[in-house]
């Protein structure tokens, strides 16, 4: 048996892989577990020891440790970087070396992280460059063998924006690199933070925003990005404020992630000022949230359609920051040759570690076998006694349930307007719930999204919540066919169901949709089919189970945000458990 353990290390959204004979096992990032801290950078001792254990292994028995980074690669472009720029560049270039370093430790660390010997760890180290690791993440977990296109783009990783690459069999042929400063995420976050969304990882809200504003800054982004006809993109010298040096993912007295701003105040000459953190959102904030999002867009297609010259396949694999992007990535089957894509469910940096893991498999211990990624569920499951042990302890009143009942009541409760926390099975890989730590609530009900947005989730009231739709009804209630199993795709719904599911369309008709399949979740199919049964439409709003922290990891967790939000129920496995004042309407959903 070959045994690898793929880490994002030193690195936003640490996170740790096991990968057995080719087969990913079990994959967790490291913010779930000890402070909870969201896009955690610490060392992933607590994802590491999670992997291991789920597959059975101790760290002695580790044949490779591959991490996704590897600081030898791109140096004439770090070079030219610094003597160009050698003030920021020389502290980037420090920043760089105090991270390599690091990786010297790493056996001894993961060791201790499980209580060994740190001598007793003889894994051998294997380096994947950053953006390597994100293609390989997606097309060795894709179904694609024949000839695939390979895409990455994000912020940085490696002193790189973006990387190009031709994929077939068990091999990653690199075509292409965007070199620093030139960083498509780069351009995003800095829009992100000029709006006053100044925090790690908020990307998203930009996309929510965006349907509310117009492009009317379409001049000024076309100057902050340009597409050269022999280029893939090219940010405007002066605007962008990247490596400034300092600690990657150093912490603030609130536990969160210290941003460098990378909008420089030229900025200002041609959007006016920044708005602040906190203060009202104005139709101009809107105007370029629209503006960023429409020319990031432009890009992306861009940049696809050039990859399609490289590489003329119907099939795409990708991944990245951006891949996250679900506007974008609907855009691209309409408006691209590439028909096929694939992206796995932590497109972002967390998934690294699988990605690193997978390319250690096939080029260096050899392995020809092809793994295929077709369910979220690799992270932790908790025992039936630590759910009973959690419902008890809540003293509201509860049903325990046959599994096989579980289902039709909690449809039950969600048709007569509960708002219901669904803990099931094993944790989802990557930052979204797809249907075993999710919050679950009626999409037909036109006071929904405000009533989860103020009472549970405690978040902008312009953000969107997701629809959950069996598969074979896509094309029933959205226009584009497309299947989403990872909720990667925000397309729009059909004019005539837009008004009948409001809690899940968006401003512009449209919703990010997660296709369930029976197969890959039987229990979470038959709950919306069940739905279906009593509303006639077979979709359920879902939104991750938490509350401005990660995802829940245990049931304590989960029935901790119960309890102090305004959750209306909760069903842990086969415990289902509601609030006071819904006490009849449990009796109803459990007859004896």
């Amino acid at each position: 048996m070959t045994a690898i353990l793929g880490l994002n290390v030193n690195h936003p959204d640490a996170s740790a892989a096991l990968i057995l004979d080719g087969k990913v096992v079990a994959a967790v990032a490291e913010e779930r577990f000890g402070q909870r801290i969201k896009h955690d950078p610490s060392f992933p001792a607590q994802a590491i020891q999670s992997v291991l254990s789920i597959g059975g292994i101790v760290p002695k028995e580790l044949d490779f440790i591959a991490i996704a980074r590897d600081t030898t690669q791109n140096r004439a472009a770090k070079i030219s970087y610094v003597l160009r720029n050698p003030i920021t560049g020389g502290r980037a270039a420090m920043e760089h070396m105090r991270r390599a370093e690091v990786d010297l430790s790493i056996s001894q660390k993961v060791g201790a992280a499980c209580g060994q010997a740190p001598e007793s760890v003889t894994a051998k180290i294997v380096n994947v460059e950053h953006h390597l690791s994100h293609i390989a993440s997606s097309y060795y977990c894709s179904p694609f063998e024949s000839l695939t296109a390979g895409f990455s783009y994000d912020g940085s990783g490696d002193f790189v924006g973006a990387m190009a690459a031709r994929c077939e069999g068990t091999r990653i042929e690199i075509l292409d690199r965007v070199h620093l400063p030139d960083s498509l995420g780069f351009f995003y976050t800095a829009c992100c933070q000029f709006i006053g969304f100044d925090e790690f990882g908020e990307e998203y809200k930009v996309m929510g925003l965006a349907p509310y504003g117009n492009d009317s800054f379409a001049d000024v982004m076309r100057e902050l990005v340009e597409t050269p006809s022999d280029h893939w993109f090219r940010l405007a010298k002066g605007f962008f404020g990247m490596h400034r040096g300092g600690e990657i993912g150093r912490m603030d007295e609130r536990n969160r992630m210290e941003m460098l701003r990378l909008y420089t105040e030229k900025w200002r000459d041609k959007l006016g000022s920044p708005r602040q953190r906190g203060q009202e959102l104005t139709q101009r904030d809107k105007d370029i949230a629209r503006s960023c999002q429409v020319r990031f867009e432009d890009v992306a297609l861009h940049c696809f359609k050039k990859l399609h010259d490289l590489v003329p396949s119907a099939q795409v694999a990708y991944a990245g920051g951006c891949a996250l992007n679900g506007v974008m990535n609907a855009r691209l089957l309409r408006d691209t040759p590439f028909k096929q894509t694939y992206m796995q469910p932590a497109s972002s940096d967390d998934g690294l570690c699988i990605g690193a893991g997978l390319w250690t498999w096939h080029n260096v211990a050899g392995g020809r076998e092809r793994f295929h990624m077709n369910h979220a569920y690799w992270g932790p499951a908790h025992s039936d006694d630590a759910m009973r042990r959690a419902a008890e302890s809540a003293q509201t009143p509860m049903r325990e349930l046959p599994i096989e009942n579980v289902p039709k009541a909690v449809a039950s409760l969600l048709h007569a307007g509960l708002v219901v926390g669904w803990y099931q099975g094993r944790a989802e890989w990557g930052p979204r719930a797809l249907g075993n730590r999710s919050i679950l609530a009626d999409p037909t009900r036109a006071d929904m999204k405000e009533v989860i947005n103020a009472k549970i989730k405690r978040r902008e009231n312009f953000r969107p919540f997701a629809p959950s739709i069996l598969q074979p009804a896509v094309t029933t209630y959205f226009e584009q066919e497309v299947f989403s199993p990872f909720m990667m795709h925000v397309v729009k719904l059909r004019p005539e169901w837009r008004e009948r599911l409001p809690a899940i369309t968006h401003v512009d008709g449209t919703g990010r949709l997660q296709s369930i399949e029976r197969d890959t979740n039987p229990l979470y199919y038959e709950l919306i089919r069940c739905f279906g049964q009593l509303s006639g439409i077979p979709i359920v709003l879902n939104t991750s189970f938490n509350e401005n922290e990660p995802i829940v990891d245990t049931p304590e967790q989960a029935m901790s945000c119960f309890l102090r939000t305004g959750l209306d129920a909760i069903c842990l496995g086969r415990y289902l458990l509601v609030k006071g004042e819904h006490e009849k309407l449990l009796a109803d959903a459990c007859p004896p």
